[in-house]
């Protein structure tokens, strides 16, 4: 049986703790970009907004089943194993489950790994324990979203998402725009073997360090997105599209450069992304705080092109790895048997 994950229908027959129907969920949770925030300024009442993309060909994938006590195989399974048994307490779940991740997003490197466990781990035991809550609900148990709402919205649809920013209460930021990508284009990820963005306690640091963005520079980020870049979006004019997100880029970067060491984390994926540029590329951008850098192109062809020349320029051996992927316009996948 298949659910859609924002959905969680109840049926009206089945107790909420009667476990007898549902033995083995499996889950998909697709990757996203983080492109820009849209206000780090705050004077309307709301923070951050952000904007973001949903990625096929890169998620957390993972099964749960019952079992007499907790246990977590496969890769980032502390992290998940933390996100298990803090659902499970917070609802008072009685037994265990066995969580086995087949696949995992790479950590702090901007792909959104963080947010897309904690939602897929919590919805698999939502739907196998039959306490299923929202996925906004399960956000806000495990203090996900608290900045940028772009994880919660690429869970729940998909596509190339926009959130309204953070407001006065703990709830993530609601979506307030969502379009599809492109089934032709392509996402060129420039991917470092090394090092992470910041994450943790040098994020919330940062945050707090980095002076109020100015109330022109905020509106300024606001019109490149309504104005130039959904709207080329939406009318699949990618070289519009490129332009807006690489302009709202290079704005956000710089702001947060005496954070990161730059307008880009990294050192090799900014000389990438020139590089990428300089051969005709309008979009391109760093995720979130890095160090994953990333180019929009037209189709397949020019994406793979492109990663023949750039691959000579840094070979396997030279820090740098690209990866060809589509965007994804739909949510995470939840199957249960």
């Amino acid at each position: 049986m298949l659910h859609c994950p924002d959905v969680f229908c109840v049926d009206p027959s089945r107790a909420e703790k009667d476990v007898s129907v549902t033995s083995t969920v499996r889950v998909f949770a697709p990757g996203r970009l983080h492109m820009g925030f849209l206000d780090l300024n705050g004077s309307l009442g709301r923070r951050f907004g952000s904007v973001g993309l949903t990625l096929e060909g890169i998620g957390i994938r993972l099964s749960v089943q019952h079992a007499q006590e907790l246990t977590v195989d496969g890769p980032q399974a502390r992290r998940a194993r933390y996100f298990a048994q803090d659902f499970l307490d917070k609802l008072g779940c009685e037994g265990g489950a066995h969580v086995e991740i087949h696949d995992a997003i790479p950590e702090h490197v901007g792909l959104g790994s963080g947010t897309q466990m904690a939602l897929a781990v919590g919805v698999a035991l939502s739907e196998l324990f039959g306490r299923r809550r929202s996925v906004r609900e399960i956000a806000a148990l495990h203090a996900r979203g608290q900045r940028s709402g772009i994880g919660v919205g690429a869970f729940e649809s998909g596509g190339f998402v926009v959130d309204g920013g953070r407001g006065t209460d703990a709830a993530p930021p609601p979506t307030v725009m969502r379009l599809d990508f492109p089934d032709d284009w392509r996402v060129l990820l420039i991917l470092e073997d090394a090092g992470s963005g910041l994450h943790g306690e040098q994020e919330v640091a940062a945050f707090q360090a980095l002076p109020p963005l100015s109330e022109a520079l905020c509106a300024h980020l606001c019109r490149l997105l309504l104005m130039q870049t959904a709207p080329a979006l939406a009318e699949r004019n990618l070289d519009g599209f490129g332009r807006g997100i690489t302009a709202l880029q290079r704005i956000i970067g710089d702001h947060f450069a005496p954070a990161q060491g730059g307008r880009y984390a990294s050192t090799r994926v900014a000389q990438a992304l020139h590089w990428f540029e300089g051969a005709g590329v309008t979009g391109i951008g760093q995720s979130s705080w890095g160090p994953t850098g990333f180019a929009i192109v037209a189709s397949e062809a020019q994406a793979q092109s492109l990663v023949r020349e750039a691959t000579t320029l840094w070979p396997a051996n030279g820090g740098l790895a690209f990866r060809v992927l589509q965007g994804r316009n739909k949510g995470a996948q939840v199957v249960t048997t």
